[in-house]
């Protein structure tokens, strides 16, 4: 522990740019480069809005052994304050998107429906039959095995068992209910194309990095075979 302290006290002491550390530079320097980098890249969203200046002096101060200028009260008072601040504009910005994404989709649907080939169910639901056939269709309760691919509106590919090149198999009461709605009207061996409403999907939540909050999706697939 304090041998890589001491390699830290090094890094942020130096008077060295990080535009000089390379693999020829000496281990402490590409190790204190190496942990600098690292810090900030998994801290990225506080990194580039605090006072990198202050940042260093406090490490430097703690690192020495010296009694901090702002008590231990004042320091968590800020970084209590900083968190709400950030949260708070964060809200804000996700508030706004989800209400971008919802006016997007209702726009896109709205014109989609009036397409040619398009079907549209009660519950918003709108689909394109690919490519038909006469064969059993599934039940809500029902586990199938699919191919797949799932689109943005602006055609970004999120998940594709095409691409896979690996069925999937999913269980119709498991997933989002724009499918298992869907996966129902399609007989086995026909390819359907679903544009499914936010609300039929993962409403004002979204789903990870991709897909955003009141998100419209698209879906490709193909029914293989029903489980049951």
């Amino acid at each position: 522990m304090k041998k890589t302290l001491s390699v830290l006290a090094l890094t942020f002491c130096s008077t060295s740019f990080a535009a000089d550390i390379n693999n020829k530079s000496s281990l402490e320097k590409q190790v204190g480069y190496s942990l600098g980098y690292s810090m900030a890249d998994n801290n990225s969203d506080v990194f580039k809005n605090i006072d990198i200046d202050a940042f260093l002096q406090g490490f430097k101060t703690a690192l020495a052994g010296k009694n901090a200028s702002l008590s231990t009260a004042d320091m968590g008072t800020a970084i209590s304050q900083y968190r709400q601040a950030s949260e708070s504009k964060a809200l804000v910005e996700f508030q706004k998107q989800a209400a971008d994404n919802l006016a997007q989709g209702q726009a896109f649907l709205a014109a989609n429906a009036k397409k040619s080939g398009i079907q549209v169910t009660a519950s918003g639901l709108q689909y394109q039959v690919l490519k038909s056939t006469q064969a059993k269709k599934p039940k809500a309760s029902s586990t199938v095995r699919v191919h797949y691919e799932g689109r943005l509106l602006d055609q970004t590919v999120f998940d594709s068992s095409i691409a896979r090149q690996q069925p999937a198999e999913f269980a119709l009461s498991q997933v989002i209910q724009g499918w298992t709605e869907g996966v129902q009207l399609m007989p086995v061996g026909s390819q359907y194309r679903f544009f499914i409403p936010a609300h039929l999907a993962y409403a004002e939540t979204g789903s990870g990095d991709v897909i955003g909050p009141n998100s419209t999706l698209i879906f490709d697939i193909e029914l293989l075979a029903i489980l049951d």
